[in-house]
C-alpha cells in the first residue's frame, strides 16, 4: 500500500496541475491575460487586419486603375519631340535640300496630337468591360472575405467544444478522484481488495490523459485561432464563452430551395460570377470591333534650325566682267561688262529659323482592315471560347451553392435528431450510472462493472457535445447564407 499511496500523491499533484491549467485556460486568470475575444470582434478584427484581405484589397485598387486608364484612353494623345544633333560628311539638309559636307548642327522641335473618333466601339466596350471586371474584384473581395469569417467561426467553435470537454472530463476526473478515495480507505479497511483500488486508480489515469489531450487541443485551437487573426502574440488569448442553447433552428424552417432563392441573388461568388459572364460579353463585343474600319484626327507642329542655312553677310564690288560684243547703229562694235559682287555667307540667326521654318499639319486618317493574318478573327473566336466559359463558371458556382447548402441543411437536421437522441441517450447513461454508484458504494458491484458504466456515460456525453456543436455550426452557416450575420447569441 505504500506505492498506493504515493501513486495517490501523485495522482493528486497531477489532477491538482490539471485544474489549475484548467482554471487558467477557462477564465483567463493569467498574467499576460488582457483580453476576452467575442466572435464578432474576431471576425472584425480579421477582416481589418488579415494579410490576404489586404492583398485583395489591392486587387481591387488594381481593377479601378485599369479602369480609369480605359476612361482616360478617350482623350487626344499629345507628344512632344525634341532633338539636337550634329552630322558630319556629307547630307542633305532639310531646310536648304542642299547638300553639306562639313560639320553641321541641327535641331528639331514638333508637337503632334491624335484622336480616334470611331474604331468599333472597342474603346466603349473596353470602358464597361473594366467597370464590371471592378465590380467583379470587389464581389471577390467580399468572398474571401466571407470564407475568413466561416473559417474563424469553425475555429471559434472548435475552442468552445473543446473547452466544454475540458469541463466535462474535468467532473468526470473529480468522481474518479473520489472513487479512488473511497476505494482506499476500504482497502486499508480490508472490506476491499487492491485489486478493486488498482482498477479505479487505472481508470482515473485514463481519464487524466483524457483530460490532458482535451486540454491540449484546446491550447491548439486557441493557437490555430489566434493565428488566423495574425495577433503579434498569442500569450494570454481567450475567447468568450456564450450560452448555447439548442432547439428548433428558424433556418431549419425554409427548406434548402428557399435558401438557396435568397444566397444566390445575395453571395458574392454568384454576383462575380455574373459580372465576369458580362465582362466577357463585353470582350466579345470589343473584338468584333477590330472588323471595323478606325477614323483618327490628327494634327502636327514642328520646327528646327540648321547650321547648314547660311545668308550673304557682306557683299564686295569686284572687277567688270566682259560678257559679250554690242553693235550700235553705226555699225561699230563695243564691248559689254556686267557688274560682279564676292559674297561672304553666314549661318542664319537660331531664332531667324525658328520662325521661319515653323510648319503645322491637321489630317484625318481611316483605316480599312482587310488581312491582317486572321488575327481578328482569332480574337473573336476566343472572346466567344470565353463567354461560353464564364456560362460554365456561373452554372459552376451556382450549382457548388445549391450543393453546400443542401448539405448544410441535411447535416443541421441530422445533427438536430442525433442531439436529441443524445441527450435521451446521456439522460438514461447518466441514471444507470447513479445507480451503478451507489451498487457500488454497498459493494454490491465490482469495479470492472462500474468502470464500464462511467465510459458509457463518458461516451454518451461525448457523443452530445458532438452533435451540439456539430448543430451549431450548421445552423450558423445557414443563417449566414440567408444574410443574417455570424452570431453565437441566439
Amino acid at each position: 500500500m505504500k506505492g498506493f499511496q504515493q501513486r495517490k500523491k501523485q495522482s493528486e499533484m497531477k489532477k491538482q496541475i490539471a485544474v489549475l491549467t484548467v482554471i487558467l485556460v477557462l477564465f483567463g486568470l493569467s498574467a499576460s491575460a488582457q483580453k476576452v475575444w467575442t466572435l464578432e470582434e474576431c471576425v472584425n478584427h480579421a477582416l481589418t487586419n488579415n494579410l490576404q484581405v489586404k492583398q485583395q484589397m489591392l486587387m481591387v485598387e488594381s481593377a479601378k486603375a485599369d479602369l480609369l486608364q480605359s476612361k482616360l484612353d478617350l482623350l487626344p494623345g499629345v507628344n512632344g519631340n525634341a532633338s539636337h544633333a550634329y552630322n558630319y560628311g556629307q547630307t542633305v539638309d532639310r531646310y536648304t535640300n542642299q547638300f553639306a559636307t562639313s560639320r553641321t548642327q541641327s535641331n528639331n522641335f514638333s508637337l503632334q496630337a491624335g484622336v480616334t473618333l470611331f474604331n468599333g466601339f472597342q474603346k466603349l466596350n473596353g470602358i464597361k468591360q473594366n467597370q464590371l471586371n471592378l465590380m467583379a474584384s470587389q464581389q471577390d473581395a467580399d468572398k474571401l472575405m466571407n470564407d475568413m469569417s466561416i473559417n474563424i467561426a469553425t475555429f471559434y467553435l472548435q475552442v468552445l467544444f473543446y473547452k466544454e470537454l475540458v469541463r466535462i472530463r474535468t467532473n468526470q476526473l473529480d468522481i474518479t478522484n473520489q472513487q479512488v478515495e473511497r476505494m482506499h480507505k476500504l482497502v486499508s479497511a480490508g472490506t476491499m481488495a487492491a485489486g478493486d483500488a488498482y482498477t479505479i486508480e487505472a481508470q482515473y489515469a485514463v481519464e487524466e490523459s483524457s483530460l490532458i489531450d482535451a486540454e491540449n487541443n484546446l491550447e491548439l485551437s486557441l493557437l490555430t485561432l489566434s493565428q488566423l487573426l495574425d495577433l503579434p502574440s498569442t500569450d494570454g488569448f481567450d475567447i468568450e464563452v456564450p450560452a448555447l442553447t439548442i432547439e428548433e433552428d428558424p433556418s431549419l424552417v425554409a427548406n434548402p430551395d428557399q435558401i438557396f432563392t435568397y444566397a444566390q441573388e445575395h453571395m458574392p461568388e454568384i454576383k462575380a460570377a455574373e459580372f465576369r459572364l458580362q465582362g466577357s460579353e463585353r470582350q466579345l463585343a470589343r473584338a468584333k470591333g477590330s472588323y471595323y474600319p478606325t477614323l483618327s484626327l490628327s494634327g502636327g507642329w514642328g520646327t528646327g534650325y540648321s547650321g547648314a542655312s547660311l545668308i550673304p553677310d557682306q557683299i564686295t564690288p569686284g572687277d567688270p566682267q566682259l560678257i559679250g560684243y554690242a553693235v550700235n547703229p553705226t555699225g561699230s562694235d563695243y564691248q559689254v561688262y556686267t557688274s560682279t559682287f564676292d559674297y561672304t555667307y553666314k549661318t542664319k540667326a537660331w531664332s531667324d529659323q525658328i520662325s521661319d521654318n515653323n510648319n503645322q499639319s491637321i489630317g484625318l486618317y481611316l483605316t480599312i482592315p482587310i488581312f491582317n493574318g486572321w488575327q481578328s478573327r482569332t480574337m473573336v473566336s476566343k472572346a466567344k471560347i470565353g463567354f461560353e466559359s464564364s456560362k460554365l463558371d456561373l452554372e459552376i458556382q451556382k450549382l457548388q451553392l445549391r450543393k453546400t447548402i443542401q448539405q448544410a441543411w441535411a447535416d443541421a437536421r441530422a445533427a438536430l435528431k442525433q442531439y436529441y437522441a443524445s441527450e435521451k441517450k446521456v439522460n438514461a447513461t447518466r441514471e444507470s450510472f447513479r445507480y451503478a454508484e451507489k451498487k457500488f458504494d454497498v459493494g454490491i458491484m465490482n469495479s470492472v462493472d462500474y468502470n464500464n458504466a462511467k465510459k458509457d456515460l463518458s461516451n454518451a456525453e461525448s457523443e452530445q457535445l458532438q452533435t451540439k456543436f456539430d448543430f451549431i455550426f450548421k445552423t450558423t452557416v445557414l443563417d449566414f447564407y440567408m444574410g443574417k450575420p455570424l452570431n453565437l447569441r441566439k
